[in-house]
């Protein structure tokens, strides 16, 4: 009886050993967890000019008010081009006023408020960009200071350019020259030609519109003020100078061309 004692305590010490030593060498299969991050390829969209863009979108629009109300379709998208920026303008973005055209009196519609000349001024809202192409040909034919326009050659752009300044419809002096630098950039007098059924033929102003080849900012400068002095968009300045945001600095050089 003693014997049997002795056997099962050996046997039981023999087991508790070997438990003990399996515990002593199970090793942790379980896999480490790793974090997967993925990446997200950003998707390189082609590089496109917005003013092509602008031009190929409401190229016709400018067409039908020059049909209907005598204003050259070339004038109209370059107003377009440079009081909206493109398209891409904060007042343009929010309001689909591509003429900068201000509230005024008798203005019954939406109104938002834009910093222009002073701070907080009033500009009109519109449901849609083409409602805002046919109250720019309202707005000139119905004002009797742009009456004179509409007695110019037909589509003579650049008496038009001068004309609408000489009446005030812009206060920078050098709104002319802004507009036919534009219109002699990306050929906008073929779209009159279109109209008026003539054979389309390259012109250029007698005299250069703009012989600066680069702008050191000032105070107060930003890219949008710089561009639309200088008739060229914002996209087209920031190409031009690589710039990869609208931020710029006091004495910084920026290219024109």
């Amino acid at each position: 009886m003693k014997l049997n004692y002795f056997f099962i305590c050996v046997l039981a010490i023999s087991l508790l050993a070997s438990c003990k030593s399996k515990k002593s060498v199970v090793k942790n299969t379980k896999k480490p967890q790793y974090k997967v991050v993925v990446h997200k390829k950003s998707s390189k969209s082609s590089i496109t000019n917005s003013t092509f863009d602008y031009i190929k979108k409401y190229k016709e629009t400018a067409m039908e008010e020059m049909r209907k109300y005598k204003i050259p379709a070339s004038i109209t998208l370059a107003q377009g081009i440079l009081e909206s920026s493109s398209g891409k303008s904060n007042l343009t973005r929010k309001s689909n006023n591509h003429f900068g055209i201000k509230c005024h009196k008798g203005w019954k519609g939406k109104r938002v408020y834009h910093d222009d000349d002073e701070k907080g001024e009033c500009f009109r809202v519109y449901k849609n960009p083409k409602k805002s192409y046919r109250d720019h040909s309202l707005f000139l034919a119905g004002r009797d200071r742009y009456s004179t326009l509409f007695k110019l050659k037909k589509g003579d752009y650049i008496r038009w350019a001068k004309g609408l300044s000489a009446a005030g419809y812009a206060t920078d002096r050098r709104y002319p020259a802004k507009l036919i630098a534009i219109i002699e950039k990306y050929d906008l007098h073929k779209y009159d030609a279109k109209v008026l059924g003539k054979r389309y033929k390259k012109e250029r102003s007698k005299k250069r519109t703009n012989n600066s080849e680069n702008h050191i900012v000032k105070k107060g400068d930003t890219l949008y003020s710089i561009s639309k002095k200088y008739g060229l968009t914002v996209e087209e300045l920031k190409k031009i100078n690589r710039l990869s945001s609208n931020t710029i600095s006091i004495g910084q050089t920026l290219m024109l061309k």
